[in-house]
């Protein structure tokens, strides 16, 4: 079993920055193994893949937050983080942060991220 937990969404304007937070634990546990993932839901539409991160430090970007996103993980503190600069209204959604182990998806709560003006 796998905790998730996800922090740091908020209401932000147009072209503004968000760092958002998310912490994995469990029994047995070691975080830094997993690829570790970033997806989001916006209102009546699918969850989508945001940004990934592999337990070898290899990033993988949706063509939609390319140069604009930035994940990175601390294995010491069991925490993957994205950086979310020159946010825009398409990007308001609830964000959730993955890992997958053995086979079994965890996912966290989610976050609320809201872009407007």
């Amino acid at each position: 079993q796998v905790q998730v937990v996800e922090s740091g969404g908020g209401l932000v304007q147009p072209g503004g920055s968000l760092r958002l937070s998310c912490a994995a634990s469990g029994r047995s546990f070691i975080f830094s193994i997993y690829p570790m993932g970033w997806y989001r839901q916006a209102p009546g539409k699918q969850r989508e893949m945001v940004a990934t991160s592999s337990s070898g430090g290899s990033t993988n970007y949706a063509d939609s937050v390319k140069g604009r996103f930035t994940i990175s993980r601390d294995n010491a503190k069991n925490t993957v983080y994205l950086q979310m600069n020159s946010l825009e209204p398409e990007d308001t959604a609830v964000y959730y942060c993955n890992v997958v182990q053995y086979g079994d998806d965890y996912w966290g709560q989610g976050t609320q991220v809201t872009v407007s003006s």
